[in-house]
């Protein structure tokens, strides 16, 4: 059946060098058998559920929320499309519905990668640049979540850090420096003009009570910027997971 498919990993690299989120824990890889004294390698992970390629589900914000193991095959494997924001987009800009409706054929029910460029900065890249990547990617507003929601979307896919401008995350806390950055850049004197605080992680808190859930640090090769494809995303059949790191998959 597959025969008549390309497949391509959207899925980054895994390793105890892989950045979690800022302020989670990085992960810990060891050796607790080795071939040198049992005759067998046996590994020990210790890590955050989002370190790497994940899915984030319902449960990691909403307390009634699907696990992870209740998100059936049926929602994670569809169809899709990707938009390529790239040229449109830098450093703490707002993308827009009408910046990813203008570059690709999107419709009600798709899941849709959203391709920022800053996959370009991720840990295991060349140009890699985490501070970057992670504080200073372009994310959306209020308009792109309620977007969302009119178009029914299964789910998301980002090539950056979350789904959610960093600006409108703990991000803007810990970093005072770079949200005066921000609010220079976007030519507001307070960044709540943009990102108020009952929309505190809006991509979270707003469209997982409505199902719609994301995979964020996802990548994408060219060949499939703004084409129409397959997408699956195949996490750990994990019961009582809030999120879990996943293998995300483009059919062609």
């Amino acid at each position: 059946m597959l025969d008549e498919y390309e497949l391509y990993d959207l899925t980054q690299p895994w390793s105890q060098d892989t950045p979690a989120w800022p302020t989670y824990d990085n992960p810990k890889v060891w050796y607790e058998k080795s071939l040198d004294t049992e005759k067998v390698n046996g590994q020990k992970i210790e890590f955050m559920n989002h370190t790497g390629t994940h899915l984030d589900g319902e449960k990691h914000f909403v307390a009634s929320g699907r696990d992870i193991e209740q998100v059936g095959l049926d929602e994670l494997v569809g169809d899709g499309v990707v938009a390529d924001i790239s040229d449109m987009v830098g450093d703490y800009d707002v993308y827009t519905s009408e910046m990813i409706e203008e570059v690709c054929d999107v419709r009600e029910g798709d899941i849709l990668f959203i391709h920022t460029g800053y996959q370009d900065y991720a840990w295991h890249t060349e140009e890699a640049d985490p501070h970057r990547y992670f504080c200073k990617h372009p994310g959306p507003n209020a308009e792109f979540a309620e977007w969302c929601q009119e178009m029914n979307l299964n789910y998301l896919l980002l090539d950056c850090g979350s789904a959610d401008h960093p600006m409108n995350t703990i991000i803007r806390d810990v970093r005072p420096e770079l949200a005066e950055e921000a609010a220079d850049h976007l030519e507001v004197g307070d960044l709540d003009e943009i990102f108020p605080p009952e929309g505190y992680q809006l991509m979270h808190t707003e469209l997982f009570p409505e199902g719609i859930i994301h995979v964020e640090n996802a990548q994408v090769p060219e060949e499939l910027l703004n084409e129409r494809v397959q997408i699956g995303t195949f996490p750990w059949r994990f019961r009582g997971g809030e999120s879990s790191v996943c293998r995300c998959v483009a059919f062609e």
